[in-house]
């Protein structure tokens, strides 16, 4: 059995197709992680939803800030609606159902046998593993739960910055959200720099870092992988592995076997379906 991890897809439903054709990729007996961000700005994100819930077991998702973005849009909050590529996701004789197993995927996931854990965009640096897969599991209740449509309502927004077990509510619920979608810089005391965006040499704050960076950083002792930064590319140090190589920007799209003494990423050119001039 091969276990492969791909970086963003983010609707790019053919060259997922074709990355997995080149793996001979066997649904009876391998397994994906796909990091977040299944869907928008790429031209086929119905299909690509289709695609990965059909496949069951044999796919484990987390969620990703587009996904969230999708699912916030679909259950009534267009504030946030821009240069999107959703309609024909919102539009599908099929949208409930995608809407309903796609708010049921988990922020985390952790295999002990593997020694991996899977999420979309980061951990603050006060959290464990352990912790972290708690502070998930407090969103996914809601998300599954008959708050979900508060939590849509309410979901956006940098605030909190910092991490207080006193947190409580939708500050609470937001900044655990935040953490594990949005992600990529933070100060040595753990506050977050979700305003920036860029690779690493970029940022304004001079002490800002990126998480997985951080001195103090206590989860560094286990093995992440994560999406979400484009403009970072392929890289592991530090106990992780960052896999989004920015497919939808004509970068390629990388599968992680993580299933290997030492994990393996295979790199596939893409074309790129978005100028990423259109979203500076």
């Amino acid at each position: 059995m091969a276990v492969y991890a791909l970086g963003d897809i983010q609707g790019c439903y053919d060259e997922l197709r074709a990355a997995l054709d080149a793996v001979r990729f066997d649904p009876s007996a391998d397994q994906l992680w796909f990091v977040g961000d299944l869907v928008n700005r790429g031209p086929k994100s119905l299909e690509v939803l289709r695609f990965v819930r059909q496949l069951g077991d044999t796919a484990i998702t987390v969620l990703g800030n587009h996904d969230l973005h999708l699912l916030a849009m679909g259950h009534g909050n267009h504030s946030r609606a821009g240069k999107d590529s959703l309609e024909a996701v919102l539009e599908a004789p099929d949208r409930d159902e995608l809407l309903h197993w796609l708010r049921h995927r988990p922020l985390m996931h952790h295999d002990p046998k593997l020694d991996f854990t899977l999420l979309h965009a980061g951990l603050p640096p006060q959290w464990t593993i352990a912790i972290a897969s708690q502070r998930a599991r407090e969103v996914e209740r809601v998300l599954r739960g008959e708050q979900h449509l508060e939590f849509f309502h309410d979901m956006y927004g940098n605030k909190p910055r910092s991490w207080s077990d006193d947190l409580a509510g939708m500050e609470r619920l937001r900044f655990i959200t935040n953490c594990f979608t949005r992600l990529r810089f933070c100060l040595p005391d753990g506050r977050l720099q979700l305003k920036e965006k860029g690779p690493p040499g970029t940022q304004e704050n001079p002490e800002a870092l990126p998480w997985f960076d951080l001195p103090g950083r206590i989860s560094r002792s286990s093995r992440i992988v994560f999406g979400h930064w484009s403009t970072l590319g392929y890289l592991t140090r530090n106990n992780v592995w960052a896999i989004d190589t920015g497919c939808l920007w004509g970068g390629s799209l990388t599968l992680l076997r993580i299933d290997l003494p030492q994990p393996q990423p295979i790199h596939f050119d893409c074309a790129g379906a978005q100028d990423p001039r259109r979203f500076a």
